[in-house]
């Protein structure tokens, strides 16, 4: 893993307490793009927190985009999320 995805999974644990978390690093795969040139990685997130229930996207996204705080700036280029609730994660109860 990736110091900047360490650092993402510190942020987001500290922040959301998700109950699951996967961060991948998909930076290898833009090797070559604008954003990877200046140093900003592509990641993809998958969070499933209670602190997402009752919200809508929009509000999921930004609670993230402020949990990673100033990593948005330059060491992370591109995001993608899935931003979960309990009952909304497949196989899980809540």
């Amino acid at each position: 893993m990736s110091a900047t995805a360490r650092e993402i999974e510190v942020r987001l644990r500290t922040a959301l307490a998700p109950l699951h978390l996967e961060i991948a690093d998909d930076s290898a795969k833009h090797a070559g793009h604008a954003g990877a040139a200046q140093g900003g990685g592509h990641f993809e997130c998958v969070i499933v927190s209670e602190a997402f229930r009752g919200r809508p996207m929009l509000e999921r996204h930004r609670a993230v985009y402020a949990a990673l705080g100033d990593l948005m700036t330059h060491e992370v280029h591109a995001l993608a999320l899935r931003t979960l609730d309990p009952s909304e994660w497949p196989g899980q109860a809540s």
